[in-house]
């Protein structure tokens, strides 16, 4: 069991971007992707070289051009050591997204590593991290109280110079969790922003306490973006 898997709490998919790194630089270029699975130490070879660590990824595309244009530029990056493309599968490769799969190893600089910052501020990693489109996307576990969650966020952005936004949250089911909970926390950040606040100033009560107009300048978003997050979250809410 893995020490995500210990940890009872909420679980989030973060969408992330940070500077320095040879995979999401390659990924903006490309029509390819990569899953990064595990991250191994490297010795030290060279007195005056800085540490490294071995990497195990798998190049996904929808087919051999796309992923061959990827690992070309993966290898071409001066943020990348030398790729070395496995011959057997690890058995991750038949996981990934694409049409054309292909697994291998690269040693870079863990200084260009966001990780270890995400772990620093409580974020535990709990799946490999896909990166398409120039972006990452992790799926976490946070170690403290939700209430926290921003703030931890903010240290992140602040620590590695990224960019990052919650896809989803969720909370992890327990004794005392109620079934309006469970169902709250399928609800994106945004729809539960827009529907708690709805809800506080009235607008589902009989007569209703406001209007789509009022509610959307009080979020400072148009009506029709309003209305899309409220639909989205009643659907959820009311999905049996």
């Amino acid at each position: 069991m893995s020490i995500a898997d210990e940890i009872s709490g909420t679980r989030l998919t973060l969408d992330l971007w940070h500077p320095n790194c040879w995979a999401i630089e390659a990924t903006e270029q490309t029509a390819g992707g990569v899953l990064a699975h595990a991250i191994y130490n490297s010795p030290q070879t060279v007195a005056d070289r800085p540490a490294s660590v071995n990497g195990l990824f798998t190049a996904f595309g929808p087919d051999e051009g796309a992923v061959e244009e990827l690992l070309d530029t993966i290898r071409a990056s001066d943020r990348s050591g030398e790729v070395l493309e496995l011959q057997e599968r690890f058995g991750r490769g038949r996981n990934a997204p694409g049409e054309v799969v292909r697994e291998f190893f690269l040693e870079y600089d863990p200084d260009d590593m966001v990780c270890p910052t995400l772990l620093e501020h409580g974020f535990v990693h709990s799946a490999p991290v896909r990166i398409e489109d120039g972006s990452e996307q992790w799926e976490v576990c946070f170690a403290e109280d939700r209430s926290g969650i921003e703030d931890a966020l903010d240290g992140v952005r602040e620590q590695a110079g990224a960019e990052v936004t919650v896809d989803s949250i969720t909370t992890s089911e327990g004794p005392g969790g109620s079934a309006r909970d469970r169902r709250l926390d399928t609800l994106t950040t945004t729809q539960r922003e827009v529907f708690e606040h709805a809800r506080e100033v009235g607008y589902y009560d009989w007569p209703r306490g406001t209007s789509t107009r009022e509610l959307a300048a009080d979020l400072d978003v148009s009506k029709t973006t309003l209305l899309e997050h409220l639909r989205k979250a009643e659907s959820k809410l009311l999905d049996p």
